[in-house]
């Protein structure tokens, strides 16, 4: 009988260093939207329409990096990214008008592309064996969240003693250093002799024509559309809605100095929570059918964000939705990247992913940029709260008739 392989191999341990640095500083924009806001005399809509094109350029990059990545190699597709991240943050330390950052915030898109689950979870999943796959593509996507978790309240911390340009700059030095973990990193191919022979072209086209793949890439969209708005909006909505409570010592008794400082912890609290939620989805996705638990997750989202928005607010409630949506969070991502690695193979999973994460950009861009333009008009987010309740029931449905069994590749 041959040892099990190790599920710590050189390409997850790197993997994650450079997904927990990239998702820190991401998870982080939120915390901006009020100081950037209130110095340049801005609209809510337009630093919030940046951090959109910032989600929609992700999702357009995605799929670029994942064939640049197949085509040139893993490594130099994550400098690349790198290097396109850190211009973005520079460059956005330097603007002075919306357009200014709304335009830099594509190159950041890009870097979070570059850096990010479609080269990163692809470099993991091949250097995995089968057995291990599940629960290596969920330890590298925990190392996102771990990165929300320390992402919101370090921003927060470097707010307290240098402008928001400065923190900006330091962001793009951390992204740059991530980069020293590559020379370790290695990934066999670890594809079937026929996925090896099967060109790009082939398995697109198999895959657009498939209606698996169609409903794959349609069920992804509400994940990104609540995880946009509530990443990018959450901390501003805490602190306007608990600000009178604040007043009365609630926080003091909870032992939280602001309002501030509850909507950081809030985004803290959902990274954390969702380490374990992410490792959990993992572990059941090698035992059980990964689309009834994404119709799961996808359900479970829909009532506890019913349940927030019907509830009043308190610190209590926020802490506790943190906790709950957390650990939903960012579970689909090695369910719904594991489902396109079992179907359509491991060759091309890095395009095909970025594919389908296109669509869960799409609906950030939407989560961000509608939450930001219908608080300007309403002054309130409860419209945005309830579009996202809505998509997120249709994903639940939509993942129900997937075949989940793969697809039998073409000879060559």
């Amino acid at each position: 009988m041959q040892p099990r392989a190790s599920i710590l191999t050189p390409a997850l341990i790197v993997g994650c260093i450079i997904i927990l640095t990239g998702f820190a500083i991401r998870g982080a924009f939120g915390i901006f939207q009020l100081p950037i806001a209130t110095e340049f005399g801005w609209p809510r809509a337009e630093f919030s329409l940046a951090i959109a094109i910032q989600n929609l350029a992700w999702g357009i990059g995605q799929p670029i990096f994942g064939a640049i990545a197949e085509k040139i190699g893993d490594r130099k597709a994550i400098i690349l990214g790198a290097l396109f991240y850190a211009g973005g943050l520079l460059l956005s330390a330097g603007a002075t008008t919306p357009l200014a950052h709304q335009m830099y915030e594509v190159l950041v898109g890009f870097g979070i592309a570059g850096t990010g689950f479609g080269v990163i979870l692809a470099v993991v999943g091949r250097a995995s064996t089968a057995e291990n796959r599940s629960m290596s593509l969920a330890i590298a996507t925990a190392a996102g969240s771990a990165g929300q978790v320390v992402g919101a309240p370090l921003a927060e911390w470097l707010l307290s003693f240098m402008h928001w340009q400065m923190v900006f700059v330091t962001f793009a030095v951390l992204i740059l250093l991530s980069l020293l973990t590559l020379p370790f990193l290695r990934s066999p191919a670890r594809a079937t002799k026929a996925e090896l022979e099967e060109t790009l072209t082939q398995i697109l086209g198999r895959a657009f024509r498939d209606p698996t793949f169609t409903m794959i890439f349609i069920g992804f969209f509400s994940c990104g559309y609540q995880l946009g708005f509530i990443t990018a909006h959450f901390p501003a909505f805490v602190t306007e809605m608990c600000g009178p409570i604040a007043a009365g010592g609630v926080l003091a008794g909870l032992g939280i100095a602001t309002t501030g400082a509850l909507g950081a912890i809030a985004i803290s609290l959902i990274g954390l929570a969702n380490i374990a939620g992410t490792l959990l989805a993992g572990y059941l996705g090698n035992r059980f059918q990964r689309k009834y638990l994404l119709a799961s997750i996808y359900l479970g989202r829909t009532f506890v964000s019913i349940a927030f928005i019907i509830t009043p607010m308190t610190p209590v409630t926020v802490i506790l939705f943190s906790l709950s949506m957390g650990a939903m969070w960012l579970a689909t991502v090695p369910l719904t990247s594991g489902l396109v690695a079992h179907i359509y193979g491991l060759r091309y999973m890095g395009t095909l992913y970025g594919i389908v994460f296109f669509s869960h950009q799409l609906g950030s861009f939407l989560g961000v940029w509608l939450g930001g333009r219908l608080y300007d008009i309403h002054g309130t987010y409860t419209a945005v709260w309830w579009v996202g309740i809505g998509v997120g029931a249709l994903s639940a449905l939509i993942h129900l008739p997937i075949r989940e069994r793969p697809l039998g590749a073409v000879p060559a």
